[in-house]
């Protein structure tokens, strides 16, 4: 492979081809920080909007450590994987704290802040300040992958070791966040899953994958975990238009708010369970069935929730339980409250 030629070639093509997106053009390492994190297992299209929401709310690192976790939440909320917003307000308090409220440039430092793993290092660094790091991520491992015509995937450790020598092996030392970048939109645009566009790829001569006539073999297929199927039954609860929920716990979406609810075992009759389930938070109240119910995916789980309407509750004053506008609710809903949200305005009409 002819590295020089094919760095310039990709370089030139993301030059003329690269999209116009809201984090690019910036070398502030804080904003180039926020839109990989929010990147992580979420399109570019879902990103974009919540990128310029959570900025306009928290637009430099040190209002983002001031902020309070509940804030950063909200701020969150739709985006899904919040585990990625604590770690982003805790590495934020923790540059504050330490590290005088600059991101940290060095490697072996920024790498040890909560969230920060090899490809968020390797893309915030190289970017923001032209550490030859290289970014690994699906997009950038699938045209390496075909490139070489490496039947490997980051999901195996033996895999992921040989993908991450050839990245570090193909990254410059000049324009090293262009390189990742023009990987990973040849990756997003055109080396792509499935029937990849290979006539446009400016670096089709170099790749393996290509001349086999076989680039959707690489790399291979992994099996998908399989789906789990939920119960719930949750409590409608609507006091003078406004809802109550109740605020997570555990560790699946822990400090998001929803109407209080239970996972049902198998047969288990909904009715009963929720009663006690209101009963463990002090609420009292009447529950009749809608008859109608809402289904929600988190990762491999696959809930179908069963709404029941409550009247003559009584519900205490606790901490963990609020009542809300849910158009306005001023706290991080879960998808799955919102749902129930927009079915009880229907059961109304």
């Amino acid at each position: 492979m002819d590295v020089p030629a094919l760095r310039r070639r990709l370089l030139a093509w993301y030059g003329r081809h690269r999209r116009a997106l809201p984090w690019r053009g910036t070398r502030d390492p804080y904003r180039i920080w926020v839109s990989e994190v929010m990147l992580q297992q979420t399109q570019v299209a879902a990103v974009t909007p919540y990128y310029r929401a959570f900025l306009a709310r928290f637009p430099t690192l040190a209002s983002l450590a001031r902020a309070r976790a509940a804030d950063v939440l909200a701020a969150w909320a739709g985006l899904g994987y919040y585990r990625r917003a604590r770690h982003l307000h805790a590495a934020a308090r923790l540059v504050v704290r330490e590290h005088g409220g600059r991101v940290p440039d060095r490697p072996e430092t920024f790498g040890r802040l909560p969230g920060v793993g090899h490809y968020t290092a390797g893309a915030v660094l190289s970017i923001a300040f032209d550490h030859p790091l290289p970014a690994l991520d699906g997009n950038v491992a699938r045209v390496l992958a075909r490139l070489e015509a490496l039947p490997v995937t980051l999901r195996d450790p033996r895999g992921a070791r040989a993908l991450q020598t050839l990245a570090q092996a193909l990254v410059p030392t000049r324009r090293p966040g262009d390189w990742n970048q023009a990987l990973m939109e040849l990756g997003a645009t055109v080396c792509v899953p499935r029937a990849p566009r290979c006539p446009e790829c400016p670096v089709r001569r170099w790749c393996r994958a290509s001349a086999l006539g076989r680039p959707e073999a690489f790399p291979p297929a992994t099996a998908r975990r399989a789906p789990v199927r939920v119960r719930r039954a949750v409590a409608l609860i609507e006091r003078r238009g406004r809802l109550l929920v109740v605020r997570r716990e555990g560790p699946l979406l822990a400090g998001l708010w929803e109407p209080p609810g239970v996972e049902l075992g198998d047969g288990a009759p909904a009715g009963a369970a929720l009663r006690a389930a209101l009963a463990d938070l002090g609420v009292r109240a009447t529950l009749a069935p809608t008859g109608e119910s809402v289904r929600h995916a988190i990762t491999h789980r696959r809930i179908e929730a069963e709404v029941w309407r409550a009247a003559d509750a009584t519900v205490p004053r606790s901490a963990r339980l609020r009542w809300v506008d849910p158009a306005r609710p001023g706290v991080a809903l879960t998808a799955l409250a919102k749902k129930v949200a927009r079915l009880g305005a229907t059961v109304r009409r």
